[in-house]
């Protein structure tokens, strides 16, 4: 079994229960407000989708995970403050908001990985801050309101054939 924690980067949603990071980013690059669900302090490990697709690729080919439970995240949790800071140019964009289901919230979350690091010798290669980066790239390259961009790296048209009837 394998636990990836936190996933994020391309094709990750950008709105409504999307995930923090491409959230944040979209927020950024409008030029809009990124909004923190109560103080922020709460964190998450965060784990680029690249090393993600790696673990579960080592995990299925490797015999030593057969029955075990693996955890994939880097070992090192952010608090949502944190990375808020490190993806906005602005600090006086970001504001904090009333909880919308407050007794839900995971204060912390923070990936184990020894056993997938001593079983398979993984270990993820993305530091937050080129991941961020990443993201933020990606979603320009992909925006469909930039009509320079548009789609054009998301997926290819396939022709058909002409056929004769």
């Amino acid at each position: 079994m394998v636990r990836p924690f936190n996933t994020y980067g391309p094709f990750q949603k950008s709105s409504g229960e999307g995930g923090v990071v491409a959230i944040f980013c979209r927020a950024e690059l409008d030029g809009a407000d990124l909004k923190i669900y109560g103080d922020g302090t709460q964190t998450r490990d965060l784990l680029y989708v690249e090393d993600c697709a790696d673990f579960i690729i080592q995990s299925a080919t490797n015999d030593a995970a057969i029955g075990r439970t693996l955890n994939a995240g880097s070992g090192t949790d952010v608090s949502i403050n944190v990375l808020a800071e490190m993806v906005s140019s602005d600090p006086d964009r970001i504001h904090h908001v009333e909880h919308i289901h407050p007794q839900c919230e995971i204060q912390r979350l923070r990936c184990e990985n020894a056993l997938a690091n001593r079983l398979l010798g993984w270990k993820p290669k993305t530091p937050l801050e080129a991941g961020v980066e990443k993201t933020k790239q990606w979603i320009v390259q992909n925006d469909p309101n930039n009509p320079s961009q548009g789609r054009r790296n998301r997926c290819k048209e396939v022709s058909k054939p002409n056929r004769k009837k």
